[in-house]
């Protein structure tokens, strides 16, 4: 079983950055795939970035250039720094993961959530 803690969320300008962080719980975080996703109202859950358990990253189109995901072994953490903010990037983020696997973009491939922290994002 893997606990999954998000923090780092808030209001913020447009144009503006935030760093979200997701402490893990359990001893084989570095076998674990990392991803973050996210919810506006309305709309489905869709992939942000995800980090694999070999360090290979990727990044929706959406995010690409203005994100970077990254993670801590030694901390059980992955972060999300998040660059340009938008008004369209408002949402819940979600941190992910699933052992042993490559990124995927669809959420089913991922076993374990946390409970989202939001982001705000004013024009």
């Amino acid at each position: 079983q893997v606990q999954l803690v998000e923090s780092g969320g808030g209001l913020v300008q447009a144009g503006g950055s935030l760093r979200l962080s997701c402490a893990a719980s359990g001893r084989t975080f570095s076998g674990y795939t990392m991803a973050w996703f996210r919810q506006a109202p309305g709309k489905e859950r869709e992939f942000v970035a995800g980090n694999s358990y070999y360090g290979s990253t990727y990044y929706a189109d959406s995010v690409k250039g203005r994100c970077t995901i990254s993670r801590d072994n030694a901390k059980n953490t992955v972060y999300l720094q998040m660059n340009s903010l938008k008004p369209e990037d408002t949402a819940v983020y979600y941190c992910a993961c699933a052992p042993w696997t490559s990124v995927r973009s669809n959420k089913a491939s991922y076993e374990y959530w946390g409970q989202g922290t939001q982001v705000t994002v004013s024009s």
